[in-house]
């Protein structure tokens, strides 16, 4: 018996010794397995915060009224830019004279509305490059035809787009 006590301690022993071992090891070189954790559990986090933040979202009245208003924009800038055209036709005369107003407008103003004007329309073509129906995202290649990735040989896939459209 005093053997296999011996023996036991001396296994014990070499597993302490090779436990420290390792600890001076990783003050040398990271634990990239523990590296590897640490990174799942930060993303894992960072998912639940983010899906946190939008679990509520619903799109009610004024969701939709606010779209429709940020939509209004670009078809106002076109629709303007023909219609100064026609009106330059129409009234010559009140036309060169609203003109000759602009032209009194200062360069810093200028300079500001295009600020504006360039920060909104980029704002909105990120919003949407960032989208659910941005590159890269599952429903871009999405057509109003139907799938145009390839994809149709999926069943799961056609079944939750035949869901959701």
């Amino acid at each position: 018996m005093g053997m296999i006590r011996q023996a036991l301690q001396a296994g014990r022993t070499v597993g302490a010794v090779g436990d420290a071992v390792e600890g001076v090891s990783e003050v040398f070189v990271e634990n990239a397995t523990r590296r590897m954790e640490l990174t799942a559990e930060a993303r894992a986090a960072a998912l639940r915060a983010a899906s946190a933040e939008f679990e509520h979202a619903g799109v009610g009245r004024f969701d939709r009224a606010i779209n429709g208003l940020n939509r209004l924009p670009r078809p106002l800038l076109a629709l303007g830019t023909m219609g100064l055209f026609v009106y330059a036709m129409a009234d010559p005369l009140g036309f060169s004279a609203r003109m000759r107003g602009l032209s009194e407008v200062p360069d810093p103003l200028w300079w500001l509305l295009g600020a504006i004007v360039s920060f909104y329309f980029g704002a909105r073509e990120l919003h949407y490059f960032r989208g659910p129906l941005g590159p890269g995202s599952v429903r871009a290649g999405r057509g109003a035809s139907g799938p145009q990735d390839g994809a149709s040989d999926n069943a799961a896939l056609s079944a939750w787009r035949a869901e959701d459209g």
